[in-house]
């Protein structure tokens, strides 16, 4: 295995489900929904209305998140519940995107709502998985096995959505009458894929129990807003964690942003689909062992110091990205993105696990993915609302290096020794407040 003894059938089944969710990441939210969607189901007339309108989408389907997350988060902690949670979130994602397959031409509203159900169902499951993370391994393992969940990502969605894009390619040769209908077919392939590779999860991943709990649905959601209350009250004396998410919440801003938005900034300076599926399947492949390759990185030089580098390479190629004018600067593009973007994604994951209390991670990653969709409902807007002010598309994705520029010199000030030091003053307060 790539790491050794740190990778068993527990963790290696928990890394899986990136394989398995990354499908929709790839197929449907960065690369064939955003594309079909303006070619096939949108009924603008231009190029920047339909990207207004996909920008504003992905917004609403990040707000419904940001309200749910916390919620959700403090209820599975509450309730021992996150796994059932999990697999609710997944089946929304799963029926709602193979959904899709059944929407025919032009039917815009439809589409957009399949999609924006389709986006809850995938965000929301991912707060319970990420929550998982402290449950399968030890807190020395977390770079590792966070970076090695999300290579298998990358590799996962590149290797489906290379078969979606060769049957796309040649339709005939799997009995569709145009590429149209392959490319809807996708999405039912997308489901299947999330599904079968989700099961070893719920078989094999253990949830670690709070002591004298017992997962009742009613008395979970009560006991869920009541700990949802005293974290916001609490999250103060946390100064370094709620530092970090700040940080956090503006250059993942930027990251989100750029994924589900490249293919459309693509197609908007004129370069054609079959150039932006390459480089999107580019950027998974490189994303595969770079991954790898970033966990070892940041055990080796700390985290923090691997976000500060991804952040850094993301300024320069937001920046770089308004001037391209040739395809080829585009790929050069993807392979950069590629080095780094599961890299920050996986650290950034792995570095809060380590600062926050293991018994409410379900509660603190509902604030960390809250911060994180939060930052998805912005992004999408104003790259959009730029284009559309400004009728150029260029300076919208220059708007976006803001974001990389803020939220990299925050994460500079957070301070690992003392956040760890602000963690165990604040668990030894909650254990006199429970021996009361």
């Amino acid at each position: 295995m790539v790491m050794g003894n740190k990778i068993n059938k527990t963790t290696f089944s928990w890394a899986l489900y990136d394989w398995a969710n990354s499908a929709y990441a790839t197929v449907v939210l960065a690369g064939f929904f955003p594309l079909f969607f303006k070619q096939y189901w949108s009924d603008a007339t231009d190029a920047i209305t339909s990207t207004f309108q996909l920008g504003l989408s992905n917004s609403i389907a990040s707000t419904i998140i940001v309200i749910l997350a916390p919620v959700l988060g403090a209820i599975a902690d509450a309730g021992n519940l996150k796994k059932r949670l999990l697999l609710i979130f997944a089946l929304l994602g799963i029926l709602l995107s193979a959904g899709l397959y059944f929407i025919a031409e032009h039917q815009t509203f439809l589409a957009l709502t399949f999609f924006i159900l389709s986006a809850i169902g995938f965000s929301g499951s991912i707060i319970f998985y990420d929550a998982l993370l402290v449950d399968v391994t030890e807190e020395k393992n977390y770079d590792l096995i966070s970076s090695f969940g999300y290579a298998l990502g990358y590799l996962g969605g590149g290797v489906l959505f290379a078969f979606d894009v060769y049957m796309t390619i040649n339709p005939e040769l799997f009995g569709f009458h145009d590429s149209a209908e392959a490319v809807k077919f996708s999405f039912l392939t997308v489901s299947i894929w999330w599904f079968i590779f989700s099961i070893p999860l719920f078989i094999n991943v253990p949830e670690i129990s709070n002591k004298n709990v017992k997962p009742k649905i009613g008395k979970s959601i009560i006991a869920g807003f009541k700990q949802l209350k005293r974290t916001f009250q609490e999250i103060k004396k946390l100064r370094m964690v709620l530092l970090f998410l700040i940080a956090y919440w503006l250059y993942i801003d930027g990251v989100d942003t750029i994924i589900r938005m490249a293919v459309d900034y693509g197609l908007s300076l004129g370069f054609n689909s079959a150039d932006l599926i390459t480089a999107l399947l580019i950027t998974q492949f490189v994303g595969f062992p770079a991954a790898i390759f970033f966990g070892y990185l940041a055990n080796f030089i700390g985290a923090k110091n691997g976000i500060l580098v991804a952040i850094f390479i993301y300024f320069v190629m937001s920046v770089w990205a308004s001037q391209i004018t040739a395809v080829s600067e585009f790929y050069i593009l993807a392979v950069i993105i590629g080095l780094v973007q599961g890299g920050v994604q996986a650290s950034s994951r792995s570095f809060y696990a380590r600062i926050i209390p293991q018994k409410q991670s379900a509660e603190f990653f509902g604030f960390y993915n809250m911060l994180g969709k939060f930052a998805a409902v912005l992004g999408p807007v104003m790259m959009g609302g730029v284009a559309i002010f400004t009728q150029s598309s260029r300076l919208s994705i220059l708007a976006v290096s803001i974001l990389f520029i803020l939220g990299g010199i925050l994460l500079y000030f957070v301070n690992e020794s003392k956040a760890k030091l602000m963690l165990i003053d604040y668990e030894q307060k909650i254990k006199e407040r429970e021996h009361k």
